[in-house]
């Protein structure tokens, strides 16, 4: 890929360390948890079934192994990178050989980085797992606020924001032009890449439609499976609408989405 870079930025290598003390202090925090009763109904009719989010919190405080998944997040390359003013963190990954098509992945929310993390060895070496296909060199970051990155001390951070600054970290790793690919908010930040700069865009790759697609004067016709998925997609967020709406009426609710 040819290098290109507006302006230079500071990128560091970064490690994963949480101290002892922080989380001995998390264990003990979990540990004395102010439990209610038992809500009235059948499981989880109300909320959260008590007896689960016990279990669960016991799991937290006694068995998990945080120093294990430290040391297992820190096998990906990661770094932070200054960013109008604030550090966001990345993972970078290049093709294990030869040179790859740059590609960079956007979390949504409430996810992290980690969740895109096992794409990285199919996608920067493929062959290597039965694929035939390119290679790609993986960026990942985690968006402002998000993970390691820092709380932007704006407002108004909106994909279209995002987006720019992920046009300005993929400059500032040299590359001039590069795919994105996006899921839930990382589907709206990859469309504005694609809108504002699509120059710079090799293409997208959107898991969901985060922004609606524009369907009005001038619009090409949309294809039978579009318009199904369209409809489909009309259908899930109607249901997630419910499912928002449904918390004040089940006040013990522990939504994970």
């Amino acid at each position: 890929m040819k290098f290109t870079m507006e302006s230079p930025i500071h990128i560091a290598p970064f490690s994963i360390q949480i101290e002892a003390e922080i989380l001995s202090d998390l264990r003990e925090r979990i540990r004395k948890t102010r439990w209610p009763d038992q809500a009235p109904g059948a499981a989880w009719e109300q909320g959260t079934d008590l007896e689960y989010l016990r279990q669960l919190l016991a799991y937290w405080a006694d068995e998990f192994d945080w120093q294990a998944q430290e040391r297992e997040l820190n096998a990906a390359s990661q770094f932070r990178a200054d960013l109008e003013g604030v550090h966001i963190h990345f993972v970078h990954e290049p093709a294990r050989h030869g040179h790859g098509i740059p590609l960079i992945l956007t979390h949504g929310w409430p996810s992290t980085f980690v969740e895109l993390l096992p794409l990285v060895p199919f996608l920067t070496d493929p062959h290597a797992h039965g694929i035939d296909g390119p290679a790609f060199d993986v960026v990942i970051p985690s968006l402002p606020g998000y993970g390691f990155s820092e709380r932007p001390r704006q407002v108004g951070v909106n994909y279209q924001h995002v987006a720019g600054l992920w046009h300005r970290l993929m400059r500032g790793l040299g590359y001039d032009r590069y795919g994105a690919q996006g899921g839930d908010f990382g589907a709206g930040v990859a469309t504005f890449m694609a809108l504002s700069n699509p120059e710079a865009m090799i293409g997208i790759q959107l898991s969901n439609l985060e922004i609606a697609p524009y369907t009005g004067p001038g619009a090409r016709p949309m294809s039978a499976a579009e318009k199904t998925y369209r409809e489909r997609n009309e259908a899930f967020c109607n249901r997630n609408m419910v499912t928002k709406q449904s918390s004040p009426r089940s006040p013990r609710r522990l939504d994970t989405h």
